[in-house]
């Protein structure tokens, strides 16, 4: 090679992808422009869930609906638990509904970084769309529960009301809440293994702190403010309501658990952009 093929050589221009220094430039808008492969992660986490499996999307109705046999006789049957004037096997079921999307979206946002990690070390993407993937997937199965659902209520001659409206917002309540928590855990699971291995047993706590197996009617007045800051708690209460006719959610409690998963959701993003230059060094 010749002195001016050198030259030329050494003139070819280098792009370096790296992390912005400030705090605000998240850049967002990479989101958009990767939405084909967010299609991408969310097939593929569908195929992933169902492949060699006998009765496939099937077990988006088996799991709660054996929930709910289970509640059925422990809380209905044995601890004569109040239903407020409804079937105990309807308010329980259309609580899990909304709850096992939550609990399969964060399990999957916690873990989905860990679970990409060939994708990670090899190529650049906006790490942001994993977790966000894991969330858009769950809707899947949530539609199918939520079928089943309204054939329980046909069952007991329960029709949804006009509120059945707004269950989107309820629905997208409960992916922001999932995401808020998931978006964090997921930066220290890339760290620190132990926090998916924590997870299930999270999970498990956050059941019996929301009004899953009961009412929000049984938890008393004096509780009701901390009970709110648990976004959960709207969601399952709003799909009842919405559903079933049952009592509107309280507005003030409804208003603090947006603003808490906002909150979350805000500060997870800007902690995940942060971090995420450094999860093929240590993933």
């Amino acid at each position: 090679m010749n002195a001016s093929e050198t030259r030329s050589a050494l003139d070819i221009p280098v792009i370096r992808i790296s992390s912005s220094t400030s705090w605000l430039a998240l850049r967002l808008g990479e989101l958009w422009d990767h939405r084909e492969l967010l299609y991408f992660f969310v097939w593929r986490d569908v195929k992933v869930r169902y492949k060699q499996t006998a009765i496939g999307a099937a077990w988006a109705i088996i799991q709660p609906l054996l929930t709910v046999v289970t509640f059925t006789v422990i809380f209905d049957k044995f601890a004569k638990m109040p239903s407020d004037g409804l079937p105990y096997p309807v308010i329980s079921y259309a609580a899990l509904v909304p709850w096992n999307y939550f609990a399969k979206s964060l399990n999957g946002s916690i873990a989905s970084v860990v679970t990409s990690a060939n994708l990670i070390t090899k190529i650049y993407f906006p790490r942001l769309l994993l977790p966000i993937s894991a969330a858009v997937s769950g809707l899947i199965d949530l539609g199918i529960s939520f079928l089943f659902l309204l054939l329980i209520m046909a069952w007991y001659g329960i029709a949804p009301t006009w509120a059945a409206l707004l269950l989107p917002g309820f629905i997208l309540l409960a992916m922001l809440t999932a995401l808020s928590v998931g978006l964090w855990l997921a930066v220290i699971n890339v760290r620190f293994r132990d926090v998916g291995q924590a997870t299930s047993f999270l999970i498990q706590i956050w059941l019996f702190a929301s009004p899953v197996a009961y009412p929000v009617s049984v938890v008393p007045e004096k509780w009701r403010a901390l009970y709110s800051l648990n976004p959960m708690a709207g969601v399952i209460e709003g799909f009842r309501w919405a559903l079933l006719g049952k009592q509107m959610p309280d507005m003030v409690a409804m208003i603090t658990s947006i603003a808490v998963v906002l909150l979350l959701v805000v500060g997870g993003i800007i902690f995940f952009k942060r971090m995420e230059n450094t999860f093929a060094d240590i993933v």
